[in-house]
């Protein structure tokens, strides 16, 4: 189904993001610029890292996995790393990053994910030893960006567009009201998703 190479690839980049996102909640949490930031937006910021950034990336090189599916994530993965580069120089350097400008990445991502997927057709029936894994991999790219389309939404009506310059804030705090809701929300996705994940991850280790 995937190569160990692969599965060992994607169980360091989920060890990678585990320690990462520990390191980052507790900066944050200490007064770090941006605000503080509850447990739910941690583990989906690093999810969403680990898959787009990195699943996608690796599993575009997978040679088991169906063509289609390889460009699709690829995509995917590509568009990330531009963004990813784009948004910290924004964040960090002119910081003037606004959610509506991930939201259109979100949607010009979603637009791409389905395009490409209608483009290839029926070949994306042939699904090889990944069978419902390789179509669910590209649900789960549209459920995610839809999901992220959201938190972006919901974020910047709730701290009134106030996300540039100095005192920008970019995360949702754990304790504050205008926050709850988010939060909520959060964490209910971010089960099944991660559950998912985890799920792939377990199928590609054993089947290897």
């Amino acid at each position: 189904m995937a190569s160990p190479l692969t599965v060992a690839l994607l169980w360091a980049g989920v060890a990678l993001c585990t320690g990462l996102g520990l390191r980052f909640r507790a900066k944050q949490n200490a007064g770090a610029r941006g605000g503080r930031i509850s447990n739910p937006k941690v583990l989906w910021l690093f999810f969403a890292i680990w898959f787009w950034f990195i699943e996608c990336a690796v599993l575009a090189f997978e040679p088991a996995l169906p063509w289609p599916y390889r460009v699709i994530l690829g995509a995917q993965a590509a568009s990330m790393w531009v963004r990813g580069v784009i948004e910290l120089f924004m964040l960090n350097v002119t910081k003037n990053w606004r959610p509506p400008i991930g939201i259109t990445h979100d949607a010009v991502c979603i637009v791409t994910t389905l395009g490409l997927s209608a483009w290839f057709g029926a070949r994306m029936l042939e699904v090889g030893a990944w069978g419902l894994w390789a179509p669910a991999l590209v649900v789960m790219v549209v459920v995610s960006l839809v999901v992220e389309l959201l938190y972006a939404a919901l974020f910047f009506r709730a701290v009134e567009g106030k996300t540039t310059g100095d005192d920008g804030i970019w995360f949702a705090d754990p304790e504050s009201e205008r926050f709850r809701r988010i939060n909520r929300i959060t964490f209910a996705c971010n089960t099944p998703q991660v559950a998912f994940q985890l799920a792939l991850l377990a199928a590609l280790t054993l089947a290897g």
